[in-house]
């Protein structure tokens, strides 16, 4: 039985030798988890300049549904060969298992290279008498408690979680109108129906003429020059509570678990060489992505925090709701 056991383990190692030798063998896919605009263009651009550096063709599925689980349920049935690609977001990969609605963690993937992060900014009208800056705008709210109004977009999106953080992390709080488009509620930001809400590089560029930013949700100094180099919560000394990507959106490629470790190596590789290309940086900044640029080792410290942050930062939308309903 030993002997039968010894040989079934040196003929798959071959298999997988003779697998990594011939890797890529076929077409690869990355499986995306949201519908056609600028994050599946990010997406391209990535796998473009991917396949460029394996030599095969990369396809971009978009697998929308589930908040992004429908993409990684898809993708987990694909073989454990390295041909398929999973687009791990923040919503898909954290957000979804804390909130127990599927049944893998983070964990559960081998990490290829994280590709871009969604930074987000405060901001509220140009032309605002009330405050000026951050520091006048929290003075402004503390002294009008639950009287300021603004936009995440939908409830108890990541939007919703970071604002209500960065508030409570303040001693603040004001009140969420959800909206079903973004697009509506900068408009009623520019009317001044609403007092403040987050922007991202691509709405505020589109919005500058009319928005001022107040806090850039991110340490990294890179990323305040997509606000037109507005102070970070780390030049304002701010403690909210959120570090690394915390306060993103962000995705990272993955494979299986599964996958034979030279296929990995190699994938990570060609991943490395195409992010680095500073052609790819420049599309992807040009679209409002900042490349993150984090390495496979990073990942588990990194995205547990996320787990960790994320999970304290939803606890700050039922203490906004209490404040606001005076408890």
């Amino acid at each position: 039985m030993l002997k039968e056991v010894f040989l079934a383990g040196a003929a798959m190692a071959a298999s997988f030798s003779i697998a990594a030798a011939d890797y890529p063998s076929r077409n690869i896919e990355n499986i995306f988890p949201w519908g056609p605009g600028t994050a599946y263009a990010s997406s391209q651009i990535i796998t473009d300049a991917l396949a460029e550096e394996l030599g095969v063709k990369i396809s971009v599925v978009s697998t929308p549904g589930g908040a992004g689980a429908k993409a990684i349920q898809k993708a987990l049935k694909k073989p454990a060969d390295g041909h398929t690609i999973i687009d791990g977001w923040v919503a898909n990969l954290v957000l979804q298992p804390n909130l127990g609605n599927v049944d893998w963690k983070y964990d559960d993937f081998t990490p290829l290279w994280s590709a871009t992060q969604v930074p987000f900014a405060l901001v509220s009208r140009k032309n605002e008498t009330r405050w000026y800056d951050f520091e006048s705008f929290i003075a402004y709210a503390k002294a009008n408690p639950g009287k300021l109004r603004y936009s995440s977009g939908t409830y108890k999106n990541l939007p919703h979680m970071i604002i209500a953080q960065v508030l409570r992390s303040q001693g603040v709080y004001a009140r969420n109108v959800p909206y079903p488009q973004d697009g509506d509620a900068f408009k009623d930001l520019r009317s001044g129906l609403l007092d403040f809400t987050f922007n991202n590089p691509t709405t505020y560029k589109n919005n500058k003429d009319a928005f001022k930013p107040l806090v850039v949700l991110n340490e990294d100094k890179g990323v305040s020059t997509m606000f037109d180099n507005a102070p970070t919560v780390k030049d304002l000394g701010v403690d909210m509570g959120l570090t690394g990507l915390s306060a993103s959106g962000w995705n990272w490629y993955l494979v299986h678990k599964e996958t034979p470790q030279e296929v990995v190596d190699e994938m990570r590789a060609a991943m490395k060489r195409a992010l680095d290309k500073a052609e790819t940086q420049e599309k992807l900044i040009s679209l409002g992505f900042y490349p993150s640029m984090f390495s496979p080792e990073q990942y588990e410290d990194i995205v547990s925090a996320v787990s960790s942050q994320l999970t304290n930062a939803q606890t700050a939308i039922q203490w906004e709701k209490d404040k606001l309903a005076g408890k």
